[in-house]
């Protein structure tokens, strides 16, 4: 039985870097790009950061706020646990096919586990 939980929990956080990363390198053309434009003007999410004034922004020391990796990580987790973003609104057509795919993998991981859990009793 423990070596079906590691295995579903190692899917599981697969599943969650691999998407984190998938995000991370396709938005708004990956960190390069970002990086260059000094800023994150126009993505396939909507951050919270993107929707704050510049006085806010300077004041919370985020003047140059662009998604960083965690941010993405971020994104995945909560959408392998929620099935659904969060705090960031979903832009792209794209973006929205990948973050179904990952909910359904998710659910696929989770239902299997309940299954073999059922079964095992």
């Amino acid at each position: 039985m423990t070596i079906q939980l590691l295995s579903a929990a190692s899917l599981w956080a697969t599943n969650i870097l691999v998407f984190a990363l998938w995000y991370w390198r396709l938005d708004a053309g990956g960190p390069h790009q970002r990086d260059k434009h000094g800023g994150y003007a126009c993505g396939a999410f909507l951050f919270p950061q993107t929707t704050m004034n510049k006085e806010a922004l300077k004041s919370a020391g985020q003047e140059d706020w662009s998604p960083d990796f965690v941010d993405y990580l971020f994104l995945a987790f909560n959408t392998s646990t929620a099935f659904s973003p969060t705090d960031s609104p979903v832009l792209a057509r794209w973006a929205k096919v990948l973050m179904m795919l990952q909910s359904l993998l998710s659910l696929l991981i989770i239902a299997l586990l309940a299954a073999r859990a059922v079964n095992i009793l």
